[in-house]
């Protein structure tokens, strides 16, 4: 019997290619109409519309609102991730942290008016929120990964729950930050990332950084 082949097949990748470019209009749509309208009440019709889609074609992508946040997520880290290959050599994992979670604050700055909605609108919505969480533990899973951090059994889970925690205090912080530098950002996600490293399920020690 042949075996398998582990390549991706053309037609595969070509689908996967395809998704990908359908994906991004309903993802921008999503975003701009949850700045101008809130998200709470938006409807997957008027993404659909939006996005110049019919609501079967958005369907088959994105079957509800929580899945296109999670399509964007991936989306955003997968950009930050793209950018790490050997350009961290040398640095420490919490240093790494700290550099992967700014550039993802930089990924994510041509859509905070949108972003900001749904935070608001999302912790109003119990349903949403749970969702929205688990789609942040798995961005930061892949994040403590390309630190070099394991995420495997309890003290994985435990690092994924803390990154967690510091990337919402960095959120804040970002939300409110009007500063080219993301000067207030950088503080207030040094200061959390502090914190984690004292607990018990910490990072490895972070050298000083300059944040300029």
């Amino acid at each position: 019997m042949a075996k398998r082949s582990s390549k991706a097949s053309p037609g595969k990748a070509n689908a996967r290619a395809r998704s990908a470019k359908a994906s991004q209009p309903v993802i921008e749509a999503a975003l701009k109409l949850a700045a101008e309208k809130g998200w709470r009440d938006l409807a997957l019709a008027d993404i659909a519309e939006a996005a110049g889609l019919s609501i079967g074609a958005l369907y088959a992508h994105y079957p509800s609102k929580s899945e296109i946040l999670a399509g964007y997520s991936r989306a955003i880290h997968a950009a930050v991730l793209a950018e790490t290959d050997g350009d961290q050599a040398g640095e420490s994992p919490k240093d790494r942290l700290f550099d992967l979670l700014m550039r993802r604050f930089d990924k994510l700055d041509g859509h905070k008016a949108g972003l900001l909605r749904i935070a608001e609108d999302t912790g109003r919505d119990p349903l949403s929120l749970v969702c929205s969480l688990a789609n942040l533990e798995r961005s930061m899973a892949a994040m403590l990964e390309a630190a070099g951090l394991s995420t495997t059994g309890f003290r994985g889970v435990l690092r994924i729950k803390d990154l967690s925690a510091v990337y919402l205090a960095g959120l804040r912080a970002w939300f409110r930050d009007d500063s080219a530098d993301k000067a207030k950002t950088m503080a207030a996600l040094d200061k959390a990332l502090g914190r984690a490293e004292r607990m018990a399920s910490g990072f490895p020690a972070r050298k000083k950084r300059d944040a300029a």
